[in-house]
């Protein structure tokens, strides 16, 4: 097991924002940490991180306790921090160099370690070009190659991609993936993006300071409800009693189209569609719809995802307006 919380709380005056979350992860999982604003997401992996101490509970990371093995816990994580923290002004190989440096990477290893990291996030022939040159997509896997460079068994991604554009979020999490695949690495994330959701093996929502689910992203959406296909035939009151006869499910009719509800949608179409077809029924159209991530969201939490994306946005559009008056 790679993450072991238990009965994790963190308290700011008399605000409770970590009211004593338990949660594992095993190894080699992606695993992603959602929740509105205010949740206390960002305040958990802080802890986790070691960068904040808990007011009472206990976590491991990687077998070490965060508290009393904080420089082992340090040591054994990588970090992608949500606010960009690379110097512009120097070359990927630089940057990563530093980090070599910080963490103490032995000088024999170094240059290895460095080819190794760039090559993983495609970036080795740009090892030489400054930073300030990069995409946004480009500076994010070169955070992602630093926080690989000193081996780490876990590593923690705080919303990743913001601010980059859909495309570039499918590169980033294209390379993120196939590291995984690759050395069998620990992902912990929070995102507000629902499609990077997808990419987790399980999903923690966390809530007002305590977690309200943990599960795979299929069955979370199961809590919702399950897929619905849509069937519009030539005749469908017939086709609505036939259904409901040979499948046993509750069949709903809404003018010329029949709507039947069921685990995995295709499959359960394509069924549908072949016992119509054999009662000589004409199928005219067919539709399916499965409920989202973002249902689970506001369903657990009564909060749309989209608030959370719209809020993201701002506070980056803060740094970047402030960061300039900085400059100025």
């Amino acid at each position: 097991m790679t993450i072991k919380v238990e009965k994790l709380a963190r308290s700011f005056g008399e605000i409770q924002a970590v009211k004593g979350i338990d949660l594992q992860v095993e190894r080699g999982e992606t695993f992603g940490f959602l929740g509105p604003n205010g949740a206390g997401k960002s305040t958990t992996i802080k802890m986790l991180c070691t960068l904040l101490h808990p007011t009472s509970g206990k976590a491991f990371i990687n077998g070490y306790d965060i508290e009393r093995d904080a420089l082992r816990v340090r040591q054994s994580i990588g970090i992608v921090f949500q606010d960009p923290t690379l110097d512009e002004y120097l070359t990927a190989e630089q940057n990563l160099y530093y980090h070599c440096m910080v963490y103490h990477t032995p000088r024999k290893t170094r240059a290895t370690r460095m080819h190794d990291v760039l090559e993983l996030v495609g970036l080795e022939e740009r090892r030489s070009d400054i930073v300030k040159t990069f995409s946004g997509g480009m500076k994010r896997r070169l955070e992602v190659a630093r926080g690989l460079l000193h081996e780490p068994q876990t590593l923690f991604l705080d919303e990743p991609t913001v601010g980059l554009d859909p495309q570039t979020r499918r590169s980033v999490w294209e390379h993120v993936l196939r590291l995984r695949e690759r050395t069998g690495l620990t992902i912990f994330m929070t995102t507000h993006y629902m499609e990077e959701a997808e990419y987790c093996d399980r999903i923690a929502i966390i809530d007002h300071g305590q977690i309200v689910a943990v599960d795979t992203p299929a069955a979370l959406k199961r809590m919702v409800g399950q897929d619905v296909v849509c069937l519009t035939t030539s005749e469908p009151e017939k086709a609505a009693v036939m259904l409901e006869q040979s499948t046993g499910r509750a069949v709903r009719r809404v003018d010329d189209a029949v709507y039947v509800e069921g685990e995995n949608g295709q499959t359960l179409a394509a069924s549908l569609i072949r016992q119509l077809t054999l009662a000589d029924l004409e199928v005219r159209g067919v539709n399916v719809t499965a409920p989202t991530l973002e249902d689970v969201f506001v369903h657990l939490t009564g909060r749309a995802i989209r608030d959370e994306a719209a809020s993201a946005k701002d506070r980056m559009g803060s740094r970047l307006r402030g960061r300039g008056r900085l400059r100025r």
